[in-house]
């Protein structure tokens, strides 16, 4: 299974039910009704002014007056939301399952939704579920989206793939009239389309993440959806490199491989770097480094020449020594080994690191005038030691004694250990 940087799947929408009551006028309502609207109009300015209580205690007095049932049903739900601010999730479901019970088609929906998410989010999934399947019933696109969304969320909570399949399908839909789809269809699209892709990504399905994606882009220009789809695409990539390596490296191997058409060593070569490269840029250097390994090993020693010749692209050019000689500098076999790990930056931090050491311990003697030879000595031979603990310190301090042995005549002049233990 790949996964990539982009964003993880969710188990349903991470904001809890909005508190913020619906801005609506009561034209019809009955004459109790009006007061009991009035109280529900104080009420909601009030919680939105975070004075939670004394909505509350409104909105119960709104409850109690017994008003019409459109404006019950929303009092009902001004205080299951406001109830569920405060902490009390036993008083605030009570009245959003009160409100559901009105069967208003304004609150009701709201009221099953705002109930629903409480559960599910409390982990009460069964109960989350007959909600969802009530919210089905009571109508409208916008609602019946959300719905399915829940389902297809529980469904894939019980492992439930087909019924999963169905209820992303429904939730994904556009209505007939897609210019007239409301604020709350089109966000549950884009929810479910985000949702999705990130599940599917997890599952290693990248064509069916990316179909997933521009359902919510056809609503939405989302920059995070733009991300997922990038993300799809890079883990559709890494399959179809992946498949370009696998063959070559399945080449030979049986009667049906060799029936296959066998990549030549540039292709081979050039996946290989593409799909570490991918890899790296997924954040999985491990794999990205198996890939390099792959093929610097490839039996084609053709191929694996193309390789090494890819992971030492930008390298120097080696420097001819003394005898006319030229060598491969000391250092290319670390700079192999940062390429293929992706570690070049932490490479790069260390040398900085040791040319600022050895700097300051050869500058403080100058700067200070210092001419005693014991002390100059000393300050040269702490520098020289900076690198030895370093994984390539022992490589500097092999090619001085190479270098310095063929000036000598192919005398090794320097003592065991040197430069730690002195001489």
């Amino acid at each position: 299974m790949t996964t990539t940087s982009g964003p993880p799947a969710r188990s349903g929408p991470a904001d809890p039910p909005s508190a913020t009551d619906p801005r609506d006028t009561e034209e019809s309502a009955a004459p109790p009704g009006r007061d009991a609207s009035g109280l529900c109009d104080q009420a909601q300015d009030l919680a939105e002014n975070g004075h939670l209580a004394r909505a509350a205690k409104l909105y119960q007095q709104a409850v109690a007056a017994n008003p019409h049932p459109h404006v019950q049903a929303r009092a009902l739900l001004g205080l299951a939301v406001v109830e569920d601010q405060r902490g009390d999730l036993p008083a605030a479901r009570e009245a959003a399952r009160r409100a559901l019970a009105t069967g208003d088609s304004r609150y009701a929906p709201r009221a099953a939704h705002h109930l629903a998410l409480s559960l599910e989010q409390d982990g009460e999934a069964a109960e989350a579920e007959r909600v969802w399947r009530r919210l089905l019933d009571l109508g409208g696109p916008a609602h019946t989206a959300v719905a399915h969304y829940g389902l297809a969320r529980a469904a894939e909570e019980r492992d439930d793939t087909d019924g999963a399949e169905e209820h992303w399908e429904a939730a994904l839909t556009l209505p007939p009239d897609p210019e007239a789809i409301s604020r709350l269809h089109a966000a549950t699209i884009v929810d479910a389309s985000r949702d999705l892709s990130g599940r599917l990504l997890e599952r290693g399905l990248p064509g069916a993440a990316a179909a997933a994606v521009e359902r919510g882009l056809s609503v939405v220009d989302a920059p995070d959806l733009r991300l997922l789809r990038a993300a799809a695409r890079l883990e559709h990539a890494i399959v179809d490199v992946g498949a370009v390596v696998d063959s070559g490296e399945r080449a030979g191997q049986t009667d049906g491989a060799r029936n296959a058409p066998v990549p030549e060593p540039g292709t081979s070569a050039a996946a290989v770097e593409l799909l570490a490269g991918l890899l790296a840029l997924r954040g999985d250097p491990a794999a990205a480094e198996r890939a390099w390994r792959l093929g610097l090993g490839d039996r084609n020693a053709d191929t694996a020449e193309e390789v090494r010749q890819r992971l030492r692209r930008g390298f120097a050019t080696p420097t001819e020594d003394g005898d006319g000689e030229a060598r491969p500098p000391w250092w290319e076999t670390y700079l192999e080994e940062a390429v293929a790990t992706t570690s070049a930056p932490a490479l790069a931090g260390e040398l900085f690191a040791v040319i600022t050491r050895m700097h300051a311990l050869l500058a403080v003697p100058v700067v200070e005038g210092e001419a005693h030879p014991a002390t100059l000595r000393t300050a040269m031979e702490q520098a020289l030691r900076t690198p030895s603990e370093l994984v390539w310190g022992p490589g500097v301090h092999a090619d001085f004694r190479r270098r310095l042995s063929e000036a000598m005549g192919g005398r090794d002049v320097l003592p065991e250990g040197w430069p730690e233990d002195g001489g």
